[in-house]
């Protein structure tokens, strides 16, 4: 039997994160058995073992990744355009694609504390990166401010998403960019605003 090189197994644990991070988002952590995370990848089960200890090793590794690309990609926005696209119709209409945080977040309050864990630390790197875009007279404010935004955000998109009726899912939406915006233009965020 052929044994692959360290940089094969590392693609093919990139490989069963990446999806396990879509699949989870558009099923839930519940509804994603390990048969179907791996199936996704294009494995079986039986490689499951040789690239995680359980599945909420994977759970906690494919938060983490999803919460990095996250913050990646914000570093490019400007904080107004992080508040617009996040609360976009397309971005709610993309659970798979979307964000961790408002497909995820009930589960993960009730996942182990390794999953807690791997949130916690992508979350607060975002915080903080958004944090260092503000102005306010001190940096625990600057954290408070980012933390409570986030929060409105996540929430806002999580209602939205919620809602049968359309219409009134685009007004969540308009409300929530406004409040989003005027929180960080009387809080003295940075001109990228």
């Amino acid at each position: 039997m052929a044994r692959y090189g360290k940089e094969h197994k590392q693609a093919t644990r990139r490989r069963i994160v990446e999806a396990a991070g879509r699949r989870l988002k558009r099923d839930g952590i519940d509804g994603s058995g390990v048969a179907a995370l791996m199936a996704d990848a294009g494995l079986t089960n039986g490689a499951f073992y040789a690239h995680f200890e359980s599945k909420e090793d994977l759970v906690a590794s494919a938060v983490a990744d999803q919460l990095r690309e996250q913050r990646e990609a914000f570093s490019t926005q400007s904080l107004e355009e992080i508040v617009r696209g996040y609360l976009s119709i397309e971005h709610r209409n993309d659970t798979e694609g979307g964000c961790p945080s408002a497909a995820l977040l009930d589960e993960i309050a009730r996942s182990s504390d390794a999953v807690k864990r791997a949130y916690t630390h992508g979350q607060l790197a975002i915080i903080e990166d958004a944090a260092t875009r503000l102005v306010p007279d001190n940096p625990e404010s600057a954290r408070a401010q980012a933390l409570g935004v986030f929060a409105l955000m996540v929430g806002t998109l999580q209602v939205s998403r919620a809602l049968a009726d359309q219409r009134l899912a685009d007004e969540v939406l308009e409300q929530g960019i406004q409040n989003a915006l005027a929180l960080l233009a009387t809080n003295g965020a940075e001109g990228r605003i």
